[in-house]
């Protein structure tokens, strides 16, 4: 088994990402300041590291010993981007050029693949949707725009230092888990907030803005997939269902899914919120052998605490078989089932040679059903919980993207 970095681990996508390599029995450091993410949310058997990802010591010390770096640390907010360009440039755009500067073989004496979260805020108003990966970037925020300089520094650094990573632009995620308070929130968190307390909803302007909204369950099996195919190509990815929901039927599936009728106060459109933001998953598909399986009928009735819930209502028809991919649902156990990494041994042409040798066979298991996955190791393997401090400024780690 492996030892994997987690940067931004205590939060939103990181939490789940962390679960689910402990449960393939795999080592975990989360490197996290706790300016967003939660401490509650971390194992005990996970090294924890509060320290800020702008730091260089804190990212070497980090990356010591580890097989593969997932960097997920950033302040996801285009709103927050504006109003403090830049303090959330350091954390997102220095903050990844800081991980991949350590990640440099140079460095390490060998190779460490880097998964980073990039976003569907570097494309804007493209004009033509579905958009995919060859869409020019046009970000229409400064958080948009230092997500794409990443994508350049990620080329820069197989290039020209021979870091293997993979980028995976992410569109809007939602799940269990997500704080309705916090200001990093997606629009989907903030409903079920409101509607689940019998409170009306505030939709900005027509309720027409059209997302594509993809469960968290996905998000991670994506992760999962990329670190495998990692290499100095510097490739990204679209993460995304590729269809459609406007803010104002995403409110009535929610509300009929809660039993509750729907009350809405209208407010004025924001400026440069984007109208539509739909994704075409293809080339994930063909290249990485990831395709997002969760409905979102699927989806929300678990966010909402009400798995096996069937629509009934004006919400009705939206969602397709609730019951289609149960596999990558979240119960309300919290245990994660997920897609097992001992796959990254399959052979490619893109697979890192050192992290097969440490992740073992059965490549076929990435073919297989669920149920005829071989039993997770048992116990996982436990390690005394260590927090380390490294004093340093305080800067916010991952949280999925909102209605831009």
């Amino acid at each position: 088994m492996a030892c994997f970095l987690v940067t931004g681990g205590a939060g939103f996508i990181g939490s789940y990402l962390v679960h689910a390599l402990l449960g393939e029995g795999h080592t975990v450091r989360v490197l996290d300041n706790l300016s967003s993410g939660h401490r509650k949310n971390v194992p005990q058997q996970v090294e924890l590291i509060e320290a800020d990802v702008t730091d260089p010591t804190a990212v070497e010390s980090a990356l010591d010993g580890v097989d593969g770096c997932f960097h997920l640390a950033a302040i996801a907010s285009a709103a927050r981007s504006h109003l403090d360009w830049l303090r959330t440039h350091q954390v997102n755009l220095t903050g990844t050029i800081n991980v991949l500067d350590q990640a440099r073989p140079s460095r390490r004496h060998r190779e460490v693949p880097v998964v980073y979260a990039s976003t569907a805020a570097i494309y804007g108003n493209c004009g033509s949707f579905p958009v995919d990966e060859e869409s020019p970037a046009a970000p229409l925020s400064a958080y948009g725009a230092d997500k794409h300089a990443c994508e350049l520094h990620a080329r820069v650094a197989g290039a020209i230092h021979g870091v293997p990573t993979i980028g995976l632009r992410f569109f809007n995620l939602y799940g269990p888990r997500q704080d309705p308070l916090s200001p990093y929130s997606g629009v989907i968190s903030i409903f079920a907030d409101r509607l689940l307390r019998g409170d009306a909803i505030e939709i900005f302007g027509d309720g027409e803005q059209a997302r594509d909204f993809t469960y968290i369950g996905d998000a991670v099996r994506a992760l999962c997939c990329a670190m495998r195919a990692a290499s100095t190509s510097a490739v990204v990815f679209n993460v995304c269902t590729g269809k459609a929901t406007s803010v104002r039927g995403l409110a009535e599936i929610m509300a009929d899914l809660c039993g509750t009728e729907l009350v809405v106060h209208r407010r004025p459109a924001r400026c440069g919120e984007l109208r539509i933001s739909i994704g075409d998953p293809q080339l994930a598909a063909e290249r990485l052998g990831f395709t997002a399986r969760t409905m979102l009928s699927e989806g929300l009735a678990i966010t909402l605490n009400m798995p096996g819930r069937k629509l009934k209502g004006r919400g009705a028809g939206r969602g397709v078989r609730g019951a289609e991919c149960p596999e990558i649902g979240i119960p309300a156990s919290g245990r994660f089932p997920f897609i097992p990494l001992r796959a990254w041994a399959a052979s490619g042409s893109n697979l890192n040679p050192y992290l097969a040798t440490r992740c073992g066979g059965e490549a076929s298991l990435w073919q297989k059903p669920v149920s005829s996955y071989p039993a997770l190791p048992s116990p996982i393997r436990r390690y005394p919980c260590s927090t380390k401090r490294i004093s340093g400024p305080k800067s916010s780690r991952t949280a999925p993207p909102g209605n831009s």
